[in-house]
């Protein structure tokens, strides 16, 4: 296994890390372990469908729609 030194880390940083693993119950390298993991483990997926959709087609270009012209509603319907 390989291991890493982490230099210049922010005093709040480390506070925060020693909290969160006393919480969770684990040292403070098991906890930074598995913040690491997780945060490299992730693939990048996608957030929001919509906006997915818009990423894959926004090269080709938009499309300008004519919207038919609005007319007056229709009469409710009278019951009785």
């Amino acid at each position: 296994m390989a291991s890493i030194t982490i230099r210049n880390l922010d005093d709040e940083v480390k506070t925060r890390l020693r909290v969160r693993a006393a919480m969770n119950e684990r040292s403070m390298e098991e906890e930074a372990r598995l913040i690491l993991r997780d945060a490299v483990g992730r693939k990048p997926g996608v957030q929001n469908l919509a906006a997915a959709i818009r990423a894959r087609i926004a090269p080709l270009g938009g499309a300008d729609l004519e919207l038919p012209p609005r007319g007056p509603d229709r009469a409710p319907p009278a019951f009785g």
